[in-house]
């Protein structure tokens, strides 16, 4: 029975390293980064770091050996964001988006466009290296993200078009993008590269309209505004960015007519680190609560973890922090096995780890009752972070969740593949699922019953 929960030896020396890191290098700045109100300062302030997690290799590690990156496993993967969101989940997501932005050129992108975008991500000698994922949308009209696979043309779905110039073998993008992450940049001309979902065929749904673009650090026509100021996840930066007559050449695209596969497999290799991140998140709470609940009496003759109602109430947070990394682990797992094709798995772990875990941390907090609000506890900005994991990332509502929904209704669909580690080939007829397709016909809509006089 292949089943395996010890860590090998190079895994163990990874995770040593990733948590010293986190400790000895990234922790000492998250306090005064977190509590800066200007946004942009907040995540500068962060680049020292940065370029020492860059230098370990876990900016870029996750991409193949042939193109300089480490070539680790999701499941390794797993080991270091643990520990690195166990301190400040915000910046995991600065590494984590990385990710978001370049593994679809993995997955999608023509030999030379490996070559060249994955071999310059991971050759900076500066170490200063960003990439960011463009799909967000913000809200109103089109503000499209969640439905980004609907199957309406425009203003339904992504609002962000890329008009193909024939004649000078270029795409024109005009649109906005909000909540990005890392497109910024550190000084807010750019990140390296952005990689965006545009709408190359506004006629089309997203199942066939949709596609990638590589938008280089530098290029004309495209505005990054002030990041958005959030409750958390402070310490990496979401951008609003405006592209006017933005012109990026004809072989920066792949994937074309595909972009809505890019975007659900993406979110698929990410929803495990997600998944994981909300782990370290409770695992702080948990241990920090738990320390403190053996020292603290509240005027009693025992420190409060000899009630019984404490004790309880962290033993069930112990216990939800197993079962999530468990469930992290399996999902990192079935990728691994099958090339990040397990969108339901993974999506299932983000939404469970992360909602089941934004629970346990408040728990954690009621055993320190009124306490909890004192900021000279780190406790609220887990219960903060918390908060997120349910909302980020393809929120578990807008995107994950209907995920999981178009692959039960396919007709070929086995309940017990994930169980067995068994591959479930995901296809466009799986995205979709509860988009509106039309607004139904002012002549069918309900009307009050007319009496004759």
């Amino acid at each position: 029975m292949a089943i395996d929960f010890t860590l090998n030896s190079a895994q163990q020396r990874l995770q040593r390293i990733a948590r010293e890191f986190a400790v000895e290098i990234l922790l000492p700045v998250v306090k005064a980064a977190d509590e800066e109100p200007d946004t942009q300062r907040a995540f500068h302030m962060l680049k020292g770091a940065y370029v020492e997690s860059y230098k370990l290799g876990f900016a870029t590690g996750f991409l193949p050996r042939q193109y300089g990156g480490g070539g680790i496993s999701n499941l390794d993967l797993q080991i270091v964001a643990e520990e690195i969101s166990a301190v400040d989940p915000g910046f995991a997501t600065v590494l984590l988006v990385n990710g978001l932005a370049l593994m679809p050129l993995v997955w999608f992108g023509s030999a030379a466009q490996k070559q060249k975008w994955l071999s310059e991500a991971t050759c900076d000698p500066r170490g200063e290296y960003l990439a960011g994922w463009t799909v967000s949308e913000g809200p109103g009209t089109p503000g499209g993200t969640a439905n980004f696979d609907h199957p309406g043309a425009l203003p339904a779905g992504i609002g962000l078009t890329a008009r193909l110039d024939r004649g000078r073998g270029e795409y024109v993008l005009n649109g906005r993008k909000y909540w990005p992450c890392n497109s910024g940049g550190w000084d807010l001309q750019g990140a390296n590269v952005n990689v965006c979902i545009v709408r190359t065929d506004a006629k089309k749904g997203g199942s066939a309209g949709l596609s990638a673009v590589i938008v280089p650090r530098g290029t004309p026509g495209v505005r990054y505004e002030q990041p958005i100021s959030k409750i958390a996840h402070r310490l990496c930066q979401n951008n609003s960015i405006v592209f006017e007559n933005c012109r990026v050449p004809q072989e920066n695209a792949f994937a074309v007519g595909d972009g809505d596969l890019v975007v659900s497999k993406a979110f698929t290799w990410s929803g495990p680190v997600a998944a994981i991140a909300s782990v370290g998140v409770a695992r702080s709470a948990y241990e920090y609560v738990l320390a403190w609940a053996k020292t603290f009496t509240a005027g009693s003759e025992l420190p409060i973890l000899h009630h019984q109602a404490v004790g309880y109430l962290l033993a069930e947070v112990a216990m939800k922090i197993e079962a999530c990394r468990a469930f992290s682990w399996k999902a990192a797992h079935y990728l691994d096995q099958h090339d990040a094709e397990g969108h339901a798995v993974a999506a299932m772990a983000k939404v469970f780890c992360g909602e089941t875990l934004f629970n346990a941390v408040f728990r954690a907090l009621q055993a320190m009752g009124v306490n909890a609000l004192d900021r000279q506890h780190p406790v609220e900005k887990f219960l903060r972070e918390a908060a997120v994991f349910p909302l980020y990332d393809a929120g578990n509502v807008g995107m994950q969740m209907r995920k999981i929904w178009g692959v039960m209704l396919d007709p070929e669909f086995d309940p017990r593949a994930i169980m067995d580690s068994r591959r479930i080939r995901f296809k466009k007829s799986m995205q979709g699922a509860g988009a509106v397709r039309a607004s139904p016909p002012a002549a069918r809509q309900a009307r009050p019953a007319r009496t004759k006089a």
